[in-house]
């Protein structure tokens, strides 16, 4: 039997979809304009910088960002071109290739980053009180745990 939302469940349901949206497309919209830079290609940047030797498999790629691996694979090509990443085979699995940030990509991110930080805080952080923020931050948390629990 199905569990209908009453209004309350309802109201909220609906504010979370769209504010989700709204935060997410704002995001996306100022990335775009001021570092001319789509968000999968940032956080493949952001997860580059973050590893080790700034190199992490495709595979490690597909996986911290829920992507199939022909999305990733047509993502750091489009990197690759932008002179950000380049690739290298794994040494002992010759199907396993490594994506690895560039100086000259690292240095986009850098470019990039301020700005993305400036729009996560205009949208997302200053709209909040700082209590609202650490409740936002413990609800998604349990979301994020829940979600994945299963995986």
């Amino acid at each position: 039997m199905t569990r209908w939302l009453n209004d309350d469940e309802q109201r909220s349901w609906r504010a979370f979809a769209q504010a989700s949206r709204l935060v997410n497309d704002r995001l996306d919209r100022d990335l775009q304009n001021e570092a001319g830079m789509p968000p999968t290609y940032y956080e493949l940047l952001v997860l580059l910088s973050e590893a080790p030797q700034r190199t992490l498999r495709m595979s490690e790629l597909a996986r911290w960002t829920r992507s199939k691996p022909s999305r990733i694979s047509h993502a750091v090509n489009k990197l690759e071109q932008s002179g950000w990443v380049r690739r290298e085979h794994f040494e002992g699995d010759r199907r396993g290739w490594l994506a690895v940030l560039t100086d000259e990509g690292l240095a986009a991110l850098q470019v990039a980053a301020p700005r993305h930080v400036e729009s996560v805080r205009a949208h997302l952080i200053d709209a909040l009180t700082p209590e609202q923020f650490r409740q936002l931050g413990e609800i998604s948390q349990a979301l994020l745990d829940h979600l994945t629990k299963s995986e």
